[in-house]
Parts: C-alpha cells; structure tokens; sequence
C-alpha cells in the first residue's frame, strides 16, 4: 500500500479522508476493545467514518504504518504539567526534610513564586510535548505546589491552553487552588494552616477562566475544577466547587485516600478518612473523579462504588514511594471506574500500566486477577468515562479520531506475543510512532507541531536546575542544596 506521509503536515489537518492501516488496529464493539489484524481507519473532519478491512470508499490518501498498532489515543487524568519535583525524592528522605513542606520559616519570610510566568507558560509547554510523544492525546495536567507562592495562576493557564492549540493535545484545565497548605513545625510535625478566603478566590479564578476558555482551539480546551488536596481544602471550597462543577457542567478533580499524611491530617480535623467526610457531607458524585486511592479503607472503596467516584490510577509515582493500590483488580470487581494518571517523569503510560499490572498481581498474590488488556481499559475506555465523554477512548464511527500509533518492530520488543500485552509487558513510549488529536497530526516520528524538544530540553534542565538551587530557603534548617540532595556515589572532579 502506498505510504503518502508527504502529504501529511504537522499540526493540520489533512484534508479529504485518510485511511490508515497498519498489522493491528484497535477496533471496538458492543462496549469493548477488539483487535482486528491488518486492519483500517478512515477519519476525515476530525471524526472517524470507518474501522474495519476492505473500506468501500473514496479516500484521498492512504497510509501504511507496518507493523505497528494503531490504537485509541491515551488518556492522562493527572498528567505532569511542570518539570518533575517528586523525582527528586526517588532516593533523598524524608521528604519533610528535603524541601517538600514549607518550614514555619519560609512561611514568615514569604512564600514567593520560584519560576517566571514564562517559565511557567514554557513548562507546561514542554510537557504538553512530552504527553504526545508518549502517546497520550487528553490530559487533565497537575502540578506541584510547593514551589508556587499560593496556588496556580490564570496568566500560566491561559498559555496552557494556547500550548495546547498549538501542539495539538486535548486538555482539561484550570489553575488549581486550595484555602490551606501543610507548615512544618518541628522535625517530622506537620500541621495545616488556612486561608479560606484565598482558596475562595481561587475556586473563583478557576470558574471565570472555565467560562472563558471552554471549547477553544475547536473544542480541544474544555475545563475541569482541579482543588488542590483534601487536607488543604475546608469544607466549604468543596461544596462550593461542587456547586460550581454542576453549574459548569464539568467534572472536579481532588487527591485524596493518598497518603499518610493526609490521612492522618483529615483525621484530625473531620474524624474520619476523607471519603467518609466527604459522603457524610454529600460531596461523592460521578463528578468527582479522586487520585489515587493507595490509602483507601474497604469502607472508602465501598463509597466510591456506591456514588459512581472515578479512581485516577497512577502506579508509577505511587510505587516509587512505597505504596499501590489495594488492589486494581479489587476496584474493578466493586465496579469502581479506573483512569489512569501519569503524575511523574517519565509521563510514560506504557510503563504506568506494566507497573500497575505487577503491583495488582502482588497485592492479589496471584496472576489471574487482571490482565494487560485491564490496565489498557483503564488508560482509553476508562479515562473516557472518567471524563463522561462517549467519543474518546475507542476507535469506532462516530468517535473523535484521536489516535495513536505504536511500532511493534522494535527490537528489544522481540517475539511479539499478542499486541496489547507486547506494549503493555514490553513497549514504553518511546515506540509512539505517530499522533492524531481530533484528525490532525500532532507528532510524527518523534517530531511536534510547532515545538523543537531537543532544544526545548536544554532550557528545561537550566530552568529546572535554577530551581533546584533555591530549595534551601524552603527546606527545614535551610542546608546546602549539596546536603538535601546527595548524589548515588561520590562525585570525582576533574582536576585537570
């Protein structure tokens, strides 16, 4: 079959139908994925017309990817939209010692914003182009705190949404806010300290930007509440946000049952984990969708059944810090709805889902309790419920054509066993050969629309490395960035 990638520009779309085919396709039927070998795509207008073999039509260009599998595109429901802080923590604990609570002296001197609003805009910029070359085409970003003045801020989140336009990536978005924050007192003592008229004017920021930006870049920008946490949310910003979701008619995310020190916090101030707060004050709904769940009681889970809550599954950063989810399999039987998040460097969905896949099977003792093709529901038809969108996740007429494409040649993949499990057991997101968001092209062989990553990567590491060395006015005792961050083995200098 004749390729005609010539005719294909980056950050268009093409003109008249295109088909494309490659050895296995991601079709969809009665509710659920199917695999059809050496099948097609047609998609013009931004909507798929056709998946199946032998499409009857006229089309004005066919595209053969080989072996390959063209795919839904990934769903990202806590995609990384700063240059990672959490990474920092890999090996440096405890992480109230390394700068990740502010210590009661920072507080006093004044919080400040540690990056420029063009940093700001840039890094969301670079991530956006980091999510589509791992294969991923909606994204409902988050970002860290710790380094903000207060909470996110509409100029950053008006850039955001231009970065998205322009690269060709489906985002959810608004500035996150918060009415508290966690101050460390002393040594490993942490406690929550409130501005609620803050968070207040926040939630306000966020709903007057939604109004604005809904539906721009051809309906590519919609919104989405993003309060920051449970502990540092009062209960008033939530069920005004709550109010505020219905209104707008869109969905609000909150990261909760996430870790001990959350758990501990909400105690303290409620009496109860914070799903039991919550449902007690009526605030569980299919418009909440809740990261992550590692710490969540029986009792928590029942609840989220219950109220149709939406689970963001994010494995990779979870592990990383010593926790997973009791268990994936477990949330699948309550008939809880899972998403999938990358939240961390690498924003790679593959590895995510390999990482999910092992944690589940850890924590069920046993193999059979889920499968690759579970945790790859979980990242297309799963973040699509999330969302309450029925034209994203899936391949079929009707659907938005929002795809991905995934060599299956590459070498370190080799012997192929069934393409899901290949991808999911073996692939990572560097096999993402080429990107179509809303039918245009948003990555090719590596290459954006509108953005140079290689040189991007430059000014991300210095922007990154500039943070860095302010960490010790916000780390307890204010050491040297030498002493909060050690490195794996003794550095050599070259003495010359």
């Amino acid at each position: 079959m004749t390729q005609h990638f010539a005719d294909l520009s980056l950050g268009r779309r093409p003109d008249g139908r295109t088909l494309i085919t490659a050895s296995w396709v991601v079709g969809h039927k009665n509710g659920s994925h199917t695999l059809l070998r050496d099948g097609q795509v047609v998609f013009e207008d931004g909507a798929i017309l056709f998946v199946g073999h032998n499409f009857p039509g006229k089309v004005a260009r066919r595209i053969d990817f080989g072996n390959a599998l063209i795919s839904p595109g990934l769903i990202d429901l806590d995609a990384l939209s700063d240059l990672d802080t959490t990474a920092l923590g890999i090996d440096n604990h405890p992480g109230w010692a390394k700068g990740r609570v502010w210590p009661r002296s920072y507080v006093e001197a004044g919080p400040y914003e540690m990056y420029s609003q063009e940093e700001l805009a840039f890094q969301k910029r670079f991530a956006f182009g980091q999510l589509l070359l791992n294969g991923i085409t909606t994204a409902a970003p988050i970002a860290s705190l710790f380094y903000r003045e207060w909470g996110e801020t509409v100029a950053e989140f008006d850039a955001a949404a231009d970065a998205a336009g322009d690269l060709g990536l489906r985002v959810y978005l608004s500035p996150a806010y918060r009415s508290g924050g966690m101050v460390l007192e002393a040594p490993g003592k942490m406690v929550p300290v409130f501005d609620e008229e803050r968070g207040f004017q926040g939630l306000n920021d966020a709903i007057a930007y939604i109004e604005r930006q809904n539906g721009r870049h051809g309906d590519l920008v919609r919104g989405m509440l993003a309060p920051d946490r449970v502990e540092t949310s009062t209960l008033a910003l939530l069920q005004r946000t709550d109010a505020a979701a219905r209104d707008l008619d869109c969905k609000f995310r909150l990261h909760m049952a996430q870790g001990t020190m959350e758990v501990d916090t909400v105690h303290m101030l409620h009496g109860s984990t914070a799903p039991v707060w919550l449902a007690r004050n009526n605030l569980l709904s299919e418009r909440l969708i809740a990261p992550h769940a590692t710490n969540a009681t029986s009792d928590d889970l029942r609840l989220y059944a219950e109220h149709g809550v939406s689970i963001i599954h994010c494995p990779l950063v979870s592990a990383r810090s010593g926790s997973t989810l009791h268990s994936f399999s477990s949330c699948r039987e309550r008939g809880i709805n899972i998403a999938m998040g990358t939240d961390t460097t690498p924003p790679d969905m593959l590895m995510n889902l390999l990482v999910g896949l092992i944690t589940c099977r850890i924590n069920d003792r046993a193999p059979d309790r889920v499968r690759s093709a579970d945790l790859f529901d979980a990242a297309t038809l799963g973040g699509a419920r999330a969302l309450g969108r029925s034209d994203l996740g899936h391949l079929s007429p009707g659907a938005r054509a929002d795809i991905a494409v995934f060599s299956l040649d590459d070498t370190i993949m080799a012997p192929s066993v069934d393409p899901i499990t290949t991808l999911v057991t073996g692939g990572s997101g560097k096999v993402t050969r080429a990107v179509f968001v809303d039918g245009r092209l948003s990555m090719l062989d590596r290459q954006l629309a509108n953005f140079d990553m290689e040189k991007a990567r430059e000014q991300a590491q210095a922007q990154y490395d500039g943070l860095v060395a302010k960490y010790p006015e916000r780390s307890w005792n204010h050491p040297p960035v030498s002493e909060i961050f050690q490195p794996s083995y003794p550095i050599e200098a070259d003495n010359g």
